[in-house]
């Protein structure tokens, strides 16, 4: 039988989310941060730049120490990821998006951060943002 972390069949958080779509490197991430635009809703705010190079939007995330410990940090990345795998389908541009959560993510209920991450979204992919 296969380790679930060493196999991305076995997990199926990876197999919706695949490695294309999400940010990796911490090149990626400055250049959004240094290029981009940023977009605030109520409980996550979005800093996003469009790219020019390769096809489809990519997604980070960026949970800081400030929100708890290493429990709940993974369990507002998870929530935060499976909202985002619902939505990622909206951003038509390619585009490079990181998302930074405030601590009340952890604590709402799944369906209202769903429906920030699915109007965050929209307002994204409209260019809206400072």
């Amino acid at each position: 039988m296969l380790c679930p972390a060493v196999s991305n069949l076995q997990n199926p958080s990876l197999r919706n989310f695949p490695r294309g779509s999400r940010l990796l490197k911490h090149a990626d991430f400055q250049a959004v941060y240094q290029q981009g635009k940023k977009h605030f809703s109520g409980n996550v705010a979005a800093f996003y730049r469009e790219r020019s190079e390769g096809s489809g939007s990519r997604v980070g995330f960026t949970v800081s120490k400030a929100l708890g410990g290493a429990v709940e940090r993974n369990r507002i990345r998870r929530r935060m990821r499976a909202a985002v795998q619902r939505h990622l389908t909206q951003l038509v541009k390619p585009l490079d998006v990181v998302l930074h959560p405030r601590k009340a993510v952890i604590a709402m209920d799944f369906g209202k951060l769903d429906a920030e991450i699915g109007q965050l979204f929209a307002a994204i992919q409209k260019g809206r943002g400072r």
